[in-house]
């Protein structure tokens, strides 16, 4: 793949060479401290090529976060969420949700950057949003940690990946050994 300003080239099954124009790019981010990664290297490749940007986090189950106690919600250094949120409704879930996209959206320093927090399905709504939008390319992390992968990682970025014809760009979080 070689990108060029504002499109990639791609080759198809035919194997003919495909320049798709990049415009819109969905970067998804959980409150994992990986976070960070996902969020500069999706940005980063959105500048490159001159594309809008859009930040999603998606709220699967709110009693998840209310098992974190009062866990930091983000991974950004020095942006650590120090107020603890009140995760006791599905409406404070999503304004803690709201201030992390926020915060990560002030960290890459571009105001034009579009914030969405959705609720349901990880990949489903990863899928819904990114056809909705019509965006370019989805970018995600991916929490390798062997046993789990099938589970966690497995189970959203295996499905979003089986389930587009969006191209994926997967980030690999993972800390080198």
């Amino acid at each position: 793949m070689e990108i060029y300003q504002n499109s990639f080239t791609q080759i198809n099954k035919n194997n003919r060479m495909k320049t798709i124009k990049m415009t819109k790019v969905l970067i998804t981010l959980d409150f994992n401290p990986t976070a960070q990664k996902v969020a500069e290297e999706g940005f980063s490749l959105a500048k490159t090529m001159g594309a809008e940007v859009i930040l999603l986090h998606v709220i699967v189950d709110p009693i998840f976060y209310s098992s974190m106690e009062s866990a930091p919600m983000m991974g950004y250094a020095g942006n650590m969420l120090t107020t603890p949120f009140q995760v006791n409704s599905v409406e404070n879930v999503k304004k803690a949700a709201q201030h992390f996209l926020d915060k990560s959206k002030h960290h890459l320093g571009d105001e034009a950057i579009q914030t969405l927090v959705k609720e349901g399905d990880f990949a489903d709504s990863i899928l819904k949003v990114a056809k909705d939008l019509h965006v370019d390319i989805i970018v995600m992390g991916s929490h390798s940690r062997r046993w789990l992968d099938e589970i966690l990682m497995g189970s959203v970025t295996e499905k979003v990946l089986h389930h587009t014809t969006i191209p994926l760009l997967i980030i690999p979080t993972k800390k080198p050994r």
